[in-house]
């Protein structure tokens, strides 16, 4: 199990993680697309998991913000 750790951000700092959690999103699925189109399933298993994994966690960072 993964070690749970807390943060105090101020609104503007969890809006720049979210930001760049969206640019990192983006190139994973970009990477995944470009995986696919080489036929190769291992990478786009591997970096259609890897951007879940970051929506995921910018959907919970976004609905703090809200």
């Amino acid at each position: 199990m993964a070690k749970t750790i807390k943060l105090t951000l101020s609104e503007d700092e969890a809006e720049m993680l979210v930001d760049a959690l969206e640019v990192d999103l983006e190139g994973y699925l970009e990477s995944a697309k470009e995986a696919r189109g080489n036929n190769n399933r291992a990478d786009v298993e591997t970096f259609t998991e890897a951007a879940g994994r970051i929506e995921a966690l910018m959907k919970k960072i976004q609905a703090l913000l809200d």
